[in-house]
């Protein structure tokens, strides 16, 4: 790993979930001539730079410098950084290698890869994959989880079984793709970083475009567009149905897992942090934190899986946000149907939805501090959060939202 000694390696987002940070880590432990360079300020930043104080490491907050990006070892970009970036044009035009995290790891990871994406449902998928495997390999979970799959470059060995879950935006930049490929379902999302649905579809492709005859791309036999994708699939296809516990099953016999371990892990698996979590009672009141639904299809499963769940109870929403050019009729339409209070943050995802909802009372807030307090004095049995909308405007992320909810909650 001396290859990147001396050298010097341009950091473009060190952000605020934390893999910048492990990026930064990582070329710094391998002695690389380090330049974090973000478009925030070192106050938005200040969490992510404390976390690097001890190291000697040169910022350029605030902006990026064209001379940084004229003369350099490599780019290293964050995800959230579109390829389009003029910067990124002024590195190419000086034939400047261009990465991310996710593609370098490729690069250098010796372990087997196992890599998830879609729409949503894909933490989830990982997680019961890695819980699985652990106990029969030597496994690691890493990607789309605030930690950069770098921080674990070290630990991986030959024989290791590494499940990477994948972002489209993570995806954008990959010229490699893993033995094992899971697309959990596909539909509009990010289309204020895609021109159209086909361009994010593209994107996620990348996960099995690099396949060969000998690898496996695993797809959802209940969703429409997964299943467009077959004829395109290099290596052999396998089929799940509707649910995450199906892929998660069809993963796990791929390495003979015992059924029964099967059976077990995923009978007593408890979910993840801000997917459909379970909070705690007050009053009556069921309180759940789905944050990660950013986007109205998300919300309206979430919606199914409660009335099924809680067929007699009533439900409050709480939902809203930024947009992402996304069309929330269908959304509008379900909240009519089958949910009975309707709490709004602000933002233009918000006023997307209350001009498509037709007699409904709303209540318009404007914190989550005030959303919940709101929620808690409705007549209803189940508080959910679920935006189907971006947090930015109001939020670090869609995680600090979730945070603010639940400590919101526990203030009642």
């Amino acid at each position: 790993m001396q290859e990147f000694s001396n050298k010097k390696i341009i950091i473009m987002g060190l952000g605020l979930h934390g893999g910048g940070v492990g990026v930064v880590k990582f070329f710094y432990s391998r002695g690389a001539k380090i330049i974090v360079t973000d478009l925030k300020t070192a106050n938005q930043l200040k969490e992510s730079i404390n976390k690097l104080k001890d190291l000697d490491i040169k910022f350029v907050l605030g902006k990026h410098r064209k001379e940084d990006f004229e003369n350099a070892y490599m780019i290293i970009k964050n995800p959230d950084v579109p390829s389009n970036s003029p910067f990124l044009k002024i590195a190419r035009e000086n034939n400047i290698l261009i990465k991310d995290d996710i593609s370098l790891f490729f690069d250098l990871c010796p372990g087997e890869i196992i890599g998830i994406t879609g729409t949503k449902g894909k933490s989830t998928v990982a997680t019961l994959i890695y819980e699985l495997l652990k106990s029969k390999f030597h496994t690691v979970l890493a990607g789309n989880i605030g930690v950069s799959p770098l921080e674990f470059l070290g630990d991986i060995r030959k024989d290791s079984k590494v499940v990477l879950e994948l972002s489209s935006f993570a995806l954008e930049n990959l010229k490699r793709s893993p033995h094992i490929a899971i697309i959990t379902n596909l539909f509009p999302d990010h289309l204020n970083r895609y021109k159209e649905f086909r361009e994010y579809v593209e994107a996620k492709k990348s996960i099995f475009k690099y396949q060969d005859k000998n690898d496996i791309l695993v797809l959802n036999s209940d969703d429409s567009e997964s299943k467009k994708l077959v004829s395109e699939a290099k290596g052999k296809v396998i089929f799940f149905n509707k649910y995450n516990a199906d892929a998660v099953v069809k993963v796990a016999e791929l390495f003979n897992i015992p059924k029964s371990d099967i059976n077990r892990t995923i009978s007593t698996f408890k979910g993840i942090p801000h997917r459909q979590e379970f909070i705690k009672e007050v009053n009556g009141k069921k309180y759940f934190n789905d944050t990660t639904a950013t986007n109205p299809r998300a919300v309206k499963f979430a919606i199914e899986m409660f009335r099924k769940r809680f067929p007699d109870s009533k439900i409050i929403l709480i939902a809203g946000g930024e947009d992402k050019k996304l069309n929330y009729r269908a959304l509008a339409e379900d909240i009519e149907d089958n949910v009975d209070y309707l709490v709004l943050l602000p933002g233009s995802a918000s006023d997307l939805i209350k001009r498509d909802l037709k007699k409904f009372k709303i209540h318009n807030i404007k914190s989550m501090e005030e959303a919940v307090k709101q929620a808690s004095q409705l007549d209803g049995d189940i508080v959910l959060l679920s935006p189907g909308a971006a947090s930015f405007n109001l939020f670090k992320n869609e995680f600090d939202r979730g945070i603010k909810f639940i400590n919101a909650v526990n203030r009642l």
